[in-house]
């Protein structure tokens, strides 16, 4: 994930040199391929001095950061420990299920970014956008204006599951303003939902989807452009049926905090396009023919039979 990161500063003419990157890993195996894949690459990093969770044993307590990346297990189980019951991370939010440790990585990431314009991208499993367990928390966390984006990706795109997962987009600031070059438009309290279920065409190595750089240039272009042009501004009018849509929090209020975007993207029933009587006489004729050639196929089949002394 970070060699991609700096792949990408590096290729937009950026300076690595100027990054630094904090994290932190519970598998020792990892821990020291990570740190392995950092030096090799000269990138400038801090991941505390042994593998240990990050729930219980936080190597970067008051550290703030400017960006967030992470890939966390999906619906991990066991993570609990009685230290956790007041910790600050989870703030007003209210405590996150023991039984679930979803919404713990949220409210985790959500403490470490800077106040003022802290950005996190982070993959969750599909269940964790309507959970009934968490629903006090994701109304706080939309309330609060924290959820930018919303973006479902196809199945197959990662070797440790085939489900779909969700890319999650939080910002601290969507007040608007100059950022990277790009004039951002004011987006309180509105969320863009993007489904990407159907770009599956791309395959490798017989069953995993990666998108193609057009896809990626498209899905950057639509959040991009839902960032800045101000007929954007109005939810529900920046849509693109079965690709996306810009809700405002009365409409996500409605539908009881779900984050769900098959809730709010419009997808098109093609049946209703189709002509019945057409396609009932076109599944008729081609019976008829069928029948009509299966019964030829029997006569022949008799004569060929009689034809060498076998009756019937």
């Amino acid at each position: 994930m970070f060699v991609q990161s700096a792949k990408f500063i590096e290729a937009h003419g950026g300076n690595t040199h100027h990054v630094t990157v904090y994290g932190q890993e519970s598998e020792p195996s990892t821990f020291r391929l990570a740190k392995m894949n950092l030096a090799v690459r000269g990138i400038s990093y801090h991941l505390g001095d042994k593998a240990a969770s990050t729930f219980t044993h936080d190597h970067h307590k008051d550290r703030r950061m400017d960006y967030i990346m992470a890939n966390p297990p999906f619906n991990l189980k066991k993570y609990w420990s009685p230290q956790l019951d007041d910790d600050p991370r989870w703030g007003d939010y209210g405590t996150p299920p023991d039984s679930n440790a979803n919404y713990a990585w949220i409210l985790h990431m959500l403490s470490k970014l800077d106040v003022r314009r802290g950005v996190a991208g982070f993959l969750l499993a599909n269940g964790a956008l309507d959970d009934s367990d968490t629903l006090a928390i994701r109304r706080k966390l939309l309330e609060n204006d924290k959820v930018e984006a919303i973006i479902v990706l196809p199945r197959n795109m990662f070797y440790s599951t085939d489900i779909s997962v969700t890319l999650w987009i939080l910002n601290n600031n969507k007040k608007g303003g100059m950022w990277h070059g790009r004039r951002l438009r004011n987006r309180e309290h509105e969320f863009l939902f993007v489904d990407l279920r159907t770009w599956s065409t791309n395959i490798y190595e017989k069953k995993y989807v990666e998108f193609i750089p057009e896809q990626i240039e498209e899905v950057c272009r639509i959040y991009h452009n839902w960032q800045t042009l101000e007929n954007a501004a109005k939810p529900a009018t920046y849509a693109c049926p079965e690709l996306y849509y810009s809700a405002g929090i009365k409409e996500v209020e409605e539908k009881n905090w779900c984050l769900a975007p098959s809730r709010y993207i419009e997808f098109v029933d093609r049946d209703q396009a189709l002509d019945f009587d057409a396609v009932l006489s076109d599944v008729g004729a081609k019976s008829s023919m069928l029948i009509s050639r299966q019964k030829e196929n029997q006569e022949k089949l008799i004569a060929a039979f009689k034809t060498l002394g076998y009756g019937f």
